[in-house]
């Protein structure tokens, strides 16, 4: 049988240990002392709020010998979570990156937020990692914000493994949560663990892929564990009979595993390598998900899933290939900053290609120059400083002051000439070529998707005498959180916050007064609202005026009109009749750029609540612009015929929806749903969850929630749970219109 072929390889693979981290280290460099690629994974831990993505990595830390206590979450002493605002909240804010050996392998983590208020955090980690690691609660299974992040896992092509946690509890439904993966998330979940319950209590696992149990010891901190052979017949052909499900489904995705299945005419006779590098390949290739199961919190399963990193999950060089045009010159990629009061800006630089040293320079894709003054490893506001790394490692730079995330960061100008003469060749001849930025951009995929803001409030501080000290501070956050919208508003003559939910803008208040010390003053909480145009709309203006005795001037004639959607939509573009041609073909292209910069500005700030003008795009008629016209003064005319077009057109509100989530107990169905009704609500679904929950799928106007949780709570004795994430925007009819700017002006 394959169980007793196997059963020895197995007992070795899962032996009671007790991991070291020095007896691994001097196995994971390569003679010049850096870690071959071969070696090494970056992983992001991603999850729904609450999932346990903390204790898991804080499990990791401690299995792999890097830190000797346990963290706990409710004691707010865990690694990743160092800010004052999560320990107190007990959630995560920002991502931290930490590293640590197992198993003669160097595995780099990044620990990411749950909450739909620091999505642009995810997003970040996410260019920075080649797999990740989805954490879901055994008993609530795929959650609404699980689902966000998995697509954004989808758009970055990443590899996934999925870790069902909290499977202690009571409610925990494995078999659910298999169900779940495929109907919610649309792959294919490959269960490679069995739960153990004694008692009612977890106390291990069964490998499918070795038929035996593996039970931890709760003495020692689940630091040891044992594989013992399946005694019980009955399991044992339970356990088989998973092992070649596994085996059939993965043989019509596997070449090689499906010839020797051909070859043995069996499944009894394939041997667990194959099995193994089926799965793999698998992954690889985003056909499967394997599944594990475990507690994190009460120390099961977590080190089975740290040898499925390394088992599953790509190296650096399985990935990335697209950077091979720099050679062994160094390029990396920012995929985070943060400020440190000792040390300054440390930006967090993930590296393909080539060595980062201590002391040398680098460019960005721009043009900029930075030096590295100090190189520090991974582990979350620990600073352990290192001489440099190298390709597909992590790194955190002092030094740069003005990279920001997203950037593209090379050894030198040779370096990236070269690349990008690689890239253009490699490209379609037959297509324009765009500039070197738009080229890198497009090849390389840095473009960071950064979401709209939801809330904005004006930030004023407590006394003049701390304007600029107040400025300097939004500045740094906003270099670490790309998803704060900072603007100055030049009729009210205030400083506007906008954020993607109030507790995003809560916590940015609370860092000002706690990491510098302004007791800043937050407006009260406005939704934003954006605009659009229910008909095109065309007019002309012409801009004449006398600058420094040059005279300046500028006709346009335009036209703004609604688009149907707005993804992939060039939102400015040339009337291609003879006419406008004729007069167009004049202007030259560096005129032309700036006259679109500044027209599509016009369109961030609508004529009823200044809201951004969205599903719109611009046709440019004529244009005529006089002689030594500055770039500067095309740009403000164009902004001028905009908001001139804008005041005359018919426009209506768009108001932000929100999807929720909602858990509760059957018998308060009834009184949520009444409420609902009341906000405007649009019932998507309402599921059974378990014996006694219903799951209610939910759109909303964000208008209606103000404090809708607490209000949850309340109707329904504290027992049920809701998570809302935003779910794009909706026309207001002229009633519900008419209130929102009532309430936007302070009429209400």
């Amino acid at each position: 049988m394959l169980c007793n072929r196997l059963h020895k390889v197995a007992i070795e693979r899962l032996r009671t240990r007790v991991p070291s981290t020095a007896r691994h280290c001097r196995y994971i460099h390569n003679s010049d002392g850096t870690i071959s690629e071969k070696r090494i994974r970056n992983i992001g831990i991603l999850a729904h709020i609450d999932a346990g993505k903390t204790t898991t990595t804080e499990r990791m830390l401690y299995y792999s010998g890097r830190t000797d206590m346990l963290g706990e979450v409710k004691l707010g002493n865990t690694v990743t979570d160092f800010l004052q605002q999560e320990r107190e909240r007990g959630i995560t804010i920002c991502s931290a990156a930490v590293s640590f050996n197992w198993k003669e392998h160097r595995i780099n983590l990044l620990d990411t937020p749950g909450h739909i208020d620091f999505t642009m955090e995810v997003e970040q980690s996410l260019g920075a990692v080649d797999g990740t690691v989805v954490i879901l609660d055994g008993s609530a299974g795929v959650e609404a914000q699980t689902v966000t992040v998995w697509g954004q896992a989808d758009r970055h092509r990443l590899p996934r493994l999925v870790f069902v946690n909290k499977m202690d509890k009571e409610s925990a439904d494995y078999d659910a949560c298999l169900v779940d993966v495929k109907q919610k998330l649309s792959t294919v979940p490959v269960p490679l663990q069995m739960p153990i319950k004694e008692g009612g209590k977890l106390v291990g696992v069964i490998d499918v892929l070795s038929s035996t149990k593996v039970i931890w010891d709760g003495q020692n901190k689940g630091r040891s564990y044992k594989a013992i052979p399946i005694n019980d017949e009955d399991l044992h052909d339970q356990v088989q009979e998973k092992l070649y499900e596994l085996i059939d489904l993965l043989s019509g995705m596997d070449d090689s595993l499906a010839q020797a299945i051909i070859e043995a005419n069996s499944f009894e006779n394939i041997k667990l390598n194959l099995v193994l590098d089926a799965i793999r390949n698998c992954t690889l290739k985003q056909q499967v998900v394997p599944v594990l199961l475990g507690s994190s919190y009460k120390n099961v399963g977590v080190q089975l899933l740290m040898d499925s990193v390394l088992n599953f999950l790509p190296t650096p060089n399985e990935r990335n290939q697209i950077y091979d045009c720099f050679g062994s010159d160094f390029v990396g990629k920012v995929f985070k900053v943060t400020h440190d009061k000792q040390r300054g800006p440390i930006t967090m630089i993930r590296a393909f290609r080539g060595m980062a040293k201590k002391g040398s320079k680098f460019i960005t894709a721009t043009g900029g120059s930075e030096t590295i003054q100090r190189i520090y490893e991974p582990l979350a506001d620990e600073y352990r400083e290192i001489d440099s790394f190298g390709a597909g490692n992590i790194g955190l730079c002092a030094g740069p002051k003005s990279t920001v995330t997203g950037d593209l960061v090379v050894a030198n100008a040779a370096a990236l000439k070269k690349a990008l003469k690689r890239l253009s060749i490699a490209g379609d001849s037959t297509e324009e070529t765009p500039d070197d930025e738009l080229l890198l951009a497009s090849k390389l995929g840095l473009q960071t998707t950064i979401p709209d803001a939801v809330y904005f409030c004006s930030i004023e501080p407590p006394s003049s005498g701390q304007q600029t000290a107040l400025d300097n501070a939004l500045r740094e956050i906003q270099r670490e959180d790309p998803s704060l919208r900072i603007r100055y508003d030049e009729v009210t003559g205030q400083t506007v916050l906008g954020g993607m939910g109030q507790l995003h803008l809560e916590i940015v208040k609370s860092r000002i007064l706690s990491e510098y010390r302004i007791d800043a003053d937050l407006g009260p909480l406005q939704i934003a609202y954006k605009e659009t145009l229910d008909e095109p709309s065309r007019g002309q203006w012409t801009a004449e005026k006398e600058i420094a005795g040059s005279r300046q001037s500028v006709t346009m004639d335009m036209t703004i009109y609604p688009l149907v959607t707005e993804d992939n939509a060039e939102r400015f573009v040339l009337d291609n009749s003879a006419e406008a041609q004729e007069s167009l073909k004049l202007i030259r292209p560096r005129q032309m750029a700036f006259f679109r910069k500044g027209a599509l500005a016009a369109l961030q700030r609508g004529p009823k609540l200044g809201g951004q003008l969205a599903n719109c795009a611009i046709k440019l008629h004529a244009l005529t612009i006089g002689r030594g016209t500055a770039d500067p003064f095309i740009m403000a005319a164009a902004a001028q015929c905009i908001s001139s077009i804008l005041r005359n057109a018919s426009c209506r509100l768009l108001e932000p929806d929100m999807f929720l989530e909602i858990v509760t107990p059957s018998e308060y169905l009834p009184p949520i749903l009444a409420d609902l009704s009341r906000r405007r609500a649009r019932i998507e679904d309402v599921a059974q969850r378990g014996s006694s929950n219903k799951v209610i799928k939910v759109n909303a106007p964000l208008a209606e929630l103000d404090d809708y949780s607490t209000v949850l709570r309340t109707i329904s004795s504290g027992t049920a749970s809701v998570s809302m994430e935003p779910n794009g925007h909706s026309p207001l009819n002229e009633f519900d219109e008419a209130q929102a700017m009532r309430r936007a002006l302070g009429l209400e």
